[in-house]
């Protein structure tokens, strides 16, 4: 065993002993075949009810030794296949589960008029140019995509990139170049740039953010979540010229709004630049799909929305929408996009579909958010929007209760340490347009034998701040 294998074995023992080793599960798909005939021309097949397809998103299996070593906690690297392909019928027992942790919340992944998107541009294209953007993984199709997103945003323009990920990177990044740029007759402690970030605001800007701080022109500053007193305080003494605010529109592991009302007033007063990441809200919330901005009425007072396309969209992928002038000057200074190489072009022609197929079938809409009211009235919680955190204390009652949702026939996954804090371990929970009223009764009838809803914690601020 070489030095670096003794070293990676003392990292996993350190992270094993702190009950923080993470495992892949392996699922598998069941077969739910378009039972439709594709249209010869260009239009794009949308349909007003749930079809047979949409369970696609909600129905899988899992092997049993992938149960059996997910209901006994034993670390698991994605070994524990029963089949020798995806394509190979597995001998051995597969369990059915439902889907309540996924992030597919129109159902859109497995959609007719998507697949068939992605189909005929892999036979007419194949996966298209493989290089970055700026060399020749640029088409017609991520333009007609990028069109699309930002008339949905409201905004002059977009940028597609790789992952959602490296668009807070990319933007991120640019931020803190722009820091870089001292203005004339400006004093010293006007240089540079100012970004204030919400407490709970993820990874992926917490992570632009550390990046962009290497740079040496940047000060950050952490408000406590949502807290709008706290912001205004920390406004209020910075004599830096360059600010930005930075937040989630819709918090991942909380499932509460960012104060849009609020913060927009804010902008008004300290003029600062507006971030608002809308991974959760694109397409579920807003009247026309435009996201949290448009549910509070802020759309206007945003000035970069930053998105994904693997979240509502069903596909893979993130944007930025912003102003032609921003986007010039990320496409020139943004490392994480420049240096990547571009989305391959039947994933955007996906994308671009879904986003179309979003806005004709507006019962998906319809359909998640009547969910999120089932889930309210059949538990008594004040649910807000369609990820719902239910706080069950202790690292162990959080996989106990997992693990009972797992024998009972739902994929539900306990949130633990470092991702929450020690006393704060809960249940995740996402709804999705293709669950079934009946799917949320028995969710909701499994769930009251393994906590007591109406004591459990539940994190939810409904757009107010935390003043």
């Amino acid at each position: 065993m070489s030095c670096w294998d003794e070293w990676v074995e003392q990292a996993l023992s350190r992270l094993d002993s702190m009950k923080i080793l993470r495992s892949l599960r392996p699922i598998h798909y069941p077969n739910h075949p378009f039972e439709i005939e594709p249209k010869t021309d260009n239009a794009l097949q949308v349909f007003d009810e749930m079809r047979q397809w949409d369970r696609a998103s909600v129905e899988i299996e899992i092997s049993e030794s992938t149960f059996q070593r997910w209901v006994e906690d034993v670390p698991s690297s994605g070994d524990d296949l029963t089949c020798d392909n995806e394509d190979s019928e597995c001998e051995l027992g597969l369990r059915k589960l439902l889907l309540f942790s996924g992030n597919d919340y129109l159902g859109l992944s497995s959609h007719p008029a998507v697949a068939n998107a992605a189909t005929k541009v892999v036979q007419a294209h194949g996966m298209g140019p493989r290089g970055s953007a700026l060399i020749c993984g640029y088409t017609t199709y991520h333009r007609l995509l990028e069109s699309c997103l930002a008339e949905s945003k409201n905004k002059e323009d977009c940028l597609l990139c790789p992952t959602g990920f490296s668009a807070n990177m990319a933007f991120m990044t640019v931020a803190g170049y722009v820091g870089s740029l001292s203005a004339v007759n400006e004093t010293d402690c006007q240089d540079g740039v100012a970004i204030f970030s919400d407490a709970l605001n993820h990874a992926s800007i917490i992570d632009g953010i550390r990046l962009a701080e290497r740079q040496g022109y940047v000060q950050v500053f952490i408000y406590r979540h949502c807290d709008m007193k706290h912001l205004n305080e920390l406004l209020l003494t910075c004599t830096m010229k360059k600010k930005v605010v930075v937040t989630d529109s819709l918090f991942s592991m909380d499932g509460d709004y960012a104060p849009m009302v609020q913060l927009s007033k804010l902008r008004k007063k300290h003029g600062f630049l507006l971030v608002v990441d809308d991974a959760h809200g694109t397409l579920v919330c807003g009247k026309n799909g435009g996201g949290v901005p448009e549910q509070f009425g802020c759309a206007d007072d945003v000035d970069i929305c930053i998105g994904t396309l693997s979240k509502a969209v069903g596909c893979h992928g993130g944007f930025i929408a912003c102003s032609k002038r921003w986007k010039q000057l990320i496409q020139s200074r943004g490392r994480a996009f420049i240096f990547s190489t571009s989305t391959p072009v039947p994933i955007i022609a996906a994308a671009h579909a879904a986003v179309v197929v979003a806005k004709k079938e507006t019962w998906r809409r319809k359909a998640i958010w009547n969910r999120v009211q089932e889930f309210r009235t059949l538990t008594g919680i004040p649910i807000t929007s369609h990820i719902i955190s239910l706080i069950v204390g202790s690292e162990e009652q959080a996989l106990k209760a997992s693990r009972h949702m797992l024998k009972c026939g739902f994929h539900i996954t306990a949130i633990r340490p470092p991702t929450v804090p020690p006393n704060l371990c809960r249940l995740r929970i996402t709804l999705s347009a293709a669950h079934t009223k009946n799917d949320i009764r028995k969710l909701t009838f499994a769930l009251s034998q393994c906590i007591s809803l109406r004591e459990s914690g539940y994190f939810y601020t409904n757009g107010t701040p935390k003043l």
